[in-house]
């Protein structure tokens, strides 16, 4: 996956921004380069290891990507405290098999840790990521 260095940035501070809780958005572009951003509230904003996109604002990033033209790319969102990788429960909310699922991890919030993967029926596969 190709991701822009002010994306992979923007989400990266997102992630440092709502610590301890979880972060979570949306990227969207118009062809296969994410080119935009969409911060999501956490509608469960407290330390736990589950997060849900507000449904109204959810509602309005789609709308405002139809208006746009741009189609979703990934769905991000953050691990404060455990690794880059999709929990039991991120596995089973992935109901969509086209877009990127990336994790920030803030383990080490000196060093956070981003990796991407495709999640299609349960199965896990990490994607190499470049950043341009």
């Amino acid at each position: 996956m190709n991701l822009p260095k002010g994306l992979v940035e923007a989400m990266l501070a997102h992630a440092q921004e709502t610590y301890p809780e979880e972060c979570c958005g949306l990227l969207a572009g118009a062809g296969s380069l994410p080119t935009h951003i969409y911060r999501v509230q956490n509608a469960h904003p407290t330390p736990q290891i589950f997060y849900e996109m507000a449904p109204q604002e959810q509602f309005y990033v789609f709308k405002n990507m139809r208006h746009n033209g741009l189609t979703l790319a990934a769905i991000y969102h953050s691990h404060p405290e455990s690794p880059a990788r999709p929990s039991a429960s991120d596995i089973r909310l992935a109901y969509d098999p086209e877009p990127y699922y990336l994790l920030v991890s803030l383990q080490q919030r000196e060093a956070p840790d981003l990796r991407a993967y495709r999640i299609v029926d349960g199965a896990v596969t990490e994607e190499h990521i470049d950043i341009v």
